[in-house]
Formats: C-alpha cells, structure tokens, sequence
C-alpha cells in the first residue's frame, strides 16, 4: 500500500474520529518466544505515527525490539462495528521523564478534570520510559455499511452475478441489522 493511500485511510473522518476516542488500541506482537500477543493499549496519533509509551523493562519493549512488525485496531462496541486496521513497524526509544505523547493519550481516558492529579502520579512514578513509535504501512476502514471485509464483499458480488442485484441489497441489509 503506498503512504498516500494509508495517510488517505487515517484522515478519514471515521479513522479521526476513532483515533480521538477514549477506545484503546489493541496492538498485536510477535513474543520474544515467537507466539502472538495482543495488548489493549493507549496511544496518541501525531499525524505521522501511533504513539504508546510504556515502562523500559515493559516485556513489548524487548519483543519489539527483536520483531518490530506489528498490527494495531481501533474498533468499537456498537452495532454496527466500526474498525481501524493497521499494520506498520515500531521503533524504540527511551527517553528520561514522561513524553508528552503519554499524557496526550492519557488525557482521552481520564479527562480534563482528573489530568493534574493523574500527571503528577506519573511524573513522580517514572523516571524513564519507551516511546513506541509505530510507522502505518497499511490501513483500512470498515463500518460495515459502506466499507466491508474484502471476502464479505466478494461474496456479496458473487451473489450480485449470481442472483442478481436485489441479493446485494438484501444481504447488506442482514449485515446492517445483524
């Protein structure tokens, strides 16, 4: 996928809006043992990359160390489902303190109200941490209305052949209501 494609999937208006939510990212690894994992996660988007910081001895930090690729989503809970789909690489780096791009992600879960109390925790808590930096690759969008899965969408223009197009309509209709 070229940059100008995914930068086009990211400044959609539904990837904004689902990147300025309170949701987590889950963010999926390869281990240091080699198996999958998934870590529900905070992050800042900056306009370039999805940010997350964590603690240096945060067992993510040595498997992205050793295996940067990874995949983050960004979905919700509500019918229909809404979904970011990325795919990119991370870098590493410590810094001393807490960055900046911590307390922005922080900020969308705790609130205005409760961010003064909360940094002062933090700034008092960590003396360094790891900005994971994660480089998008590829992205995708699914609302399940109008951008679907690739396979649904091809049996949905299997069917539109098949059956014409009133099979279409109807299945995105059970897509929409399920």
């Amino acid at each position: 996928m070229q940059r100008n494609d995914v930068m086009h999937v990211l400044n959609d208006p539904l990837a904004t809006d689902l990147m300025q939510s309170s949701i987590p990212a889950r963010v999926a690894y390869t281990s240091l043992d080699g198996t999958p994992r998934v870590v529900p996660l905070g992050f800042h988007w900056n306009g370039a990359q999805f940010v997350i910081c964590t603690i240096p001895e945060s067992p993510k930090v040595r498997a992205l160390g050793a295996h940067p690729e990874v995949a983050l989503t960004v979905d919700t809970d509500t019918f229909p489902p809404q979904a970011l789909l990325v795919r990119g690489t991370a870098s590493l780096e410590t810094v001393d303190g807490v960055p900046p791009e911590y307390l922005e992600s922080s900020r969308k879960s705790v609130g205005d109200a409760g961010m003064a109390a909360f940094e002062a925790q933090v700034r008092a808590l960590y003396v360094q941490m790891v900005r994971i930096s994660i480089e998008p690759h590829w992205a995708k969008l699914l609302d399940f209305e109008t951008r679907l899965p690739t396979p649904l969408e091809k049996l949905i223009n299997s069917n539109t052949k098949r059956k014409g197009a009133a099979a279409q309509g109807a299945l995105r209709t059970v897509v929409r209501t399920r």
